[in-house]
């Protein structure tokens, strides 16, 4: 199990750091660096479905801006809104 979950965090450090724009690599790589160790399996989870999302509109989210798509209202949702970098 442990094993399971270590194998989940390097894919999620790997995909926060390698996303195709420079901005959103260091900021979803900043992000993950912080919370990385403190977050559930079920927050884990979340994290991959954050960084499934497209650059542009996980940038505007953050930013405020208007999305294509909706935001769930969940822990890693917020916890990236309110993130500063």
């Amino acid at each position: 199990m442990a094993t399971d979950i270590e194998q989940i965090k390097k894919k999620i450090i790997y995909r926060s750091n390698y996303r195709g724009t420079k901005e959103m690599d260091k900021l979803l790589g900043a992000f993950t660096r912080k919370y990385l160790d403190q977050l559930t399996r079920e927050d884990l989870n979340q994290l991959i479905k954050l960084l499934e999302i497209d650059d542009n509109n996980l940038y505007n989210f953050y930013n405020g801006s208007n999305t294509d798509i909706k935001f769930e209202d969940n822990k890693i949702n917020n916890l990236f809104k309110n993130f500063k970098y």
